[in-house]
């Protein structure tokens, strides 16, 4: 008989949940997202993150999904929901930057949030939003502009 590995999955917070910020706009979202940013790093290569959010919209933890080149980064679905489920995350915000500058979502940032929304609504997470963070600290939000 052979051998099997033991995997064991946790998730640690060493903050009160009374301490994690509040989540109640897209510019609250996107301050929080620029003042984690590695500012060396947002102008020159693109990074998927996600946000982990309570059922109080309070930020559980940020965690990046990917780390791409200068025009794209690459989601994979299993790696995202596998934190979110890991963490027991209710409520997610997308984000991810453009190091050109420009906030106009391109096809494909429109079709893998449409993807993660839809995978999404198998776990009962609600997807608030996805922000399209620039190098200045603007930022494009899909829920303000109605596609999400």
């Amino acid at each position: 008989m052979g051998t099997i590995n033991e995997i064991e999955v946790s998730y640690r917070h060493e903050i009160p949940a009374s301490l994690w910020k509040k989540i109640g706009s897209s510019a609250d979202a996107a301050e929080v997202l620029y003042e984690h940013w590695d500012k060396g790093t947002i102008g020159l290569q693109e990074s998927f993150k996600v946000v982990l959010l309570n059922n109080g919209n309070r930020v559980k933890g940020i965690y990046e999904i990917s780390k791409g080149g200068i025009t794209g980064t690459m989601v994979d679905l299993r790696i995202l929901f596998a934190v979110i489920l890991k963490s027991l995350t209710v409520g997610i915000l997308l984000c991810h930057n453009h190091p050109s500058g420009t906030l106009k979502p391109s096809a494909n940032d429109k079709s893998i949030t449409k993807k993660i929304q839809n995978a999404s609504k198998l776990f009962d997470i609600q997807v608030l939003d996805h922000i399209i963070l620039a190098p200045d600290g603007s930022y494009y939000s899909f829920a303000d502009d109605g596609c999400i």
